[in-house]
């Protein structure tokens, strides 16, 4: 555990940024609350680690169970045409994924996501609330 990073501490930063939908294999499941792409979520890892290989190889599959199990989920929730991850990490040391769902014709359709578009959406408390329940309905 770091101090520093707020996927070990759990403190208000990552409060600001996302909502815990449930906890998973090895990982936590977000909410992310830019709305943006409507079912983007964060499946971060339980242990402070920054990159895949540091796993071991157990780990990297739970891990990536862990992954494939949200994306299954947004898209039977949301059902976008693609779905998207992101692993960066540059300026957060904590092993990450960013699950984008993109839909045909929307933001950024046929490029790359952005992690912090111009016009941000935010939603209500209820709202949020119903996404968080259709994804937990949804997880295999």
């Amino acid at each position: 555990m770091s101090s520093d990073c707020f996927y070990c501490t759990k403190d208000q930063r990552l409060k600001d940024l996302m909502i815990e939908i449930c906890q998973l294999g090895v990982s936590t499941l977000y909410l992310f609350k830019e709305q943006t792409y409507r079912g983007r979520c964060i499946v971060a890892y339980k242990g402070h680690i920054n990159e895949l290989y540091e796993l071991e190889d157990k780990e990297l599959a739970l891990f990536m169970q862990d992954v494939s199990r949200a994306a299954s989920a947004i898209k039977k929730a949301f059902s976008p045409e693609k779905i998207n991850y992101g692993a960066y990490s540059d300026k957060l040391p904590h092993l990450h994924f960013h699950v984008v769902p993109k839909y045909k014709d929307g933001y950024t359709w046929g490029g790359t996501f952005e992690m912090s578009p111009a016009n941000k959406q935010h939603l209500s408390d209820a709202e949020y609330q119903e996404m968080i329940e259709l994804i937990k309905k949804n997880l295999q």
